[in-house]
């Protein structure tokens, strides 16, 4: 029997659905809580690059698709392969919105799918956890920065 883990976080953000989707899609709010850098706006059918200069470490992420306030579709590279990941923005009657990031498609053995997955969902919780204290807050953690204070592990 064949294995598809997936990563999975979610979070709510007290802040209106346009406002975080916002911070998601502009990597000059986006570098608050998460890269350090990006090369451009997520727009679908584009390809930007993020940057974590701290470990001095860039990627290229194919945008696939992107509906306002609702969805973003992008396809990066993983450890043994590409792999897709899909944020989902849902608009709440109080004002609040609910992320969703759901990450899949890993490739490998099913031991490295699993340990692929699930250190994206540890990765994909900083991220949201970043997002909600900078975004309700004003507050930078730095999660992403102080997950390896010492560089990124070999291999």
């Amino acid at each position: 029997m064949t294995i598809d883990p997936r990563a999975k976080a979610e979070m709510l953000i007290r802040k209106p659905v346009a406002e975080v989707f916002e911070a998601f899609v502009d990597p000059e709010i986006t570098s608050k809580f998460w890269f350090t850098g990006g090369s451009g706006r997520m727009e679908a059918g584009k390809t930007v690059t993020w940057e974590w200069a701290m470990y001095s470490f860039s990627i290229p992420v194919e945008v696939k698709a992107v509906e306002k306030n609702r969805r973003i579709l992008v396809e990066w590279p993983g450890g043994s392969g590409s792999t897709t990941v899909e944020w989902t923005f849902t608009d709440r009657p109080d004002g609040t919105t609910y992320v969703s990031i759901v990450n899949r498609g890993f490739t490998g053995e099913d031991s490295q799918r699993v340990t692929e997955a699930l250190d994206s969902t540890e990765g994909f919780s900083f991220v949201l956890a970043g997002a909600k204290a900078y975004l309700e807050h004003g507050i930078r953690l730095n999660l992403v920065q102080d997950k390896f204070p010492d560089g990124l592990p070999e291999g």
